[in-house]
């Protein structure tokens, strides 16, 4: 990845300049503010995911990353949870399911991360950091076509609990993001927009900081949000949903929005690419 920043030309003029809208949210199985999937009725869920989707209607960003995202689990409703929010904010005709857990069986669950996209999806892929059936994390890729631009985004969730897998996750990320870079760089726009739950703040000796530091050795990245928590969020003490951007993004606006159709709250970044 030592040509990470070389890579890529620097647009300077008003009519190279694209304006997206990424908002990322855990949306935790739809279940809201229950503290465990599967002691929420399916009425209720789809009550609470179309109050997500009107939220996200309300906002129109172009690119949504979730995570905690049900295609058809037991525990929450035995229903594909992302085509019923893009069914009820018909605004995403593009669409990418990373299911990171699958278990067949009386108790069936499959989930992961997805990403809705205003704009065309193109060289999609998904990784899953173990083959547990249940708790497993990882992320997913995709280059967002935005009128000829190819902007490439990782939408990643870290362990919850142990630093220590954070880090060998981390580790894991790295490794692909290198090979990636150079199979994909000459056709990408800018280098990938990072974001998701990473499950740790910061300022803390963990993933998110050790991710800021490896990145910051090849592009000038942002993070967002600089303040505010996102978790929980009846009262959010903790800042664990962030957004990483490459120097090539610019005039950024960055919002935490305050809700309670999840236990973390979505961040919302605007930002210029040019």
């Amino acid at each position: 990845m030592r040509d990470f920043v070389d890579s890529f030309p620097r647009k300077t003029t008003i009519e190279a300049m694209t304006r997206l809208r990424l908002m990322t949210f855990n949306i935790a199985h739809g279940r809201g503010l229950t503290p465990i999937q599967g002691l929420t009725s399916p009425r209720k869920l789809r009550v609470n995911l179309r109050r997500i989707a009107a939220l996200i209607g309300r906002l129109a960003p172009d690119v949504v990353a979730l995570q905690e995202v049900d295609e058809r689990s037991r525990w929450a409703g035995n229903f594909d949870h992302l085509d019923y929010l893009r069914v009820h904010t018909r605004l995403f005709p593009h669409a990418f399911f990373g299911i990171n857990n699958r278990r067949a069986g009386l108790i069936n669950l499959s989930y992961g991360n997805a990403l809705l996209s205003r704009h065309p999806l193109t060289e999609t892929e998904n990784v899953a950091f173990g083959m547990r059936q249940v708790g497993e994390k990882g992320f997913l890729y995709a280059e967002v076509n935005v009128s000829g631009r190819r902007v490439p985004f990782i939408n990643l969730h870290l362990h919850s609990t142990s630093r220590r897998q954070r880090m060998l996750q981390l580790e894991r990320l790295i490794a692909w993001l290198q090979q990636k870079e150079k199979a994909r760089a000459e056709t990408w726009e800018i280098p990938p927009v990072i974001c998701g739950d990473f499950n740790n703040s910061s300022t803390r000796d963990d993933a998110t900081a050790a991710l800021l530091n490896h990145l910051s050795h090849y592009e000038d990245y942002l993070i967002r949000p600089l303040s505010g928590g996102t978790f929980p969020s009846p009262l959010p003490r903790r800042r664990l949903d962030f957004v990483f951007l490459p120097a090539d993004c610019r005039h950024v606006q960055c919002r935490v929005l305050r809700t309670l159709l999840s236990d973390h709250c979505p961040v919302l970044v605007e930002f210029t690419i040019g």
